[in-house]
């Protein structure tokens, strides 16, 4: 079983709908342990958009980074994420910020996330809900890499929740089940 921390963020439509509908469809695919608070942010690397609602997730899964990957961009395609490349508007995004104790790459994932150090609006959340977790490569904790993190956008923890289970959207479908 490994400990597995994401982080979601979303900027597009109904943005705390996202990422409600995003941890249900998590809790469908592995056992959602903690949620952290709703933070805004300003987007990163993108102009005259709307600001993203991010959050973290702990869960527990015996999927594997590649395994885990196809399931949450499953999860994504599912909640109208569209396949139009890198830093633009998104219903949803779901990275795999870190595997406690593990360090991964292949063609398709890098875990740790390559980024996590330098974005304020994942560790922001991450640190919430695993102060302690350790970036692998690195060597430091959640909590070091937010007080050393250079990043300098806006951060802001809202008075907003999202728990698993927590109603969605009237028009968004339960996923469908995943093969194994």
């Amino acid at each position: 079983m490994y400990r597995v921390y994401l982080g979601l963020g979303s900027n597009l439509g109904d943005r705390l709908g996202n990422l409600s509908a995003a941890v249900d469809g998590i809790g469908e695919i592995a056992r959602v342990v903690s949620v952290s608070s709703v933070y805004e942010s300003e987007p990163v690397g993108m102009e005259g958009v709307t600001d993203f609602l991010n959050m973290a997730v702990a869960v527990d899964t015996t999927d594997d980074p590649p395994l885990l990957l196809v399931k949450l961009k499953k999860i994504e395609k599912h909640l109208g994420r569209k396949s139009r490349g890198h830093m633009l508007p998104r219903t949803i995004d779901i990275d795999i910020l870190l595997y406690r104790g593990m360090a991964y790459e292949d063609g398709m994932v890098k875990v740790p996330h390559p980024e996590l150090h330098n974005r304020r609006f994942a560790l922001e959340p991450l640190h919430e809900i695993a102060p302690t977790a350790v970036h692998t490569t690195m060597e430091k904790t959640a909590g070091w890499l937010l007080r050393n993190c250079r990043g300098s956008h806006r951060v802001v923890k809202t008075p907003h929740s999202v728990r698993q289970g927590s109603e969605r959207p009237e028009d968004l479908q339960p996923l469908p089940s995943t093969p194994e």
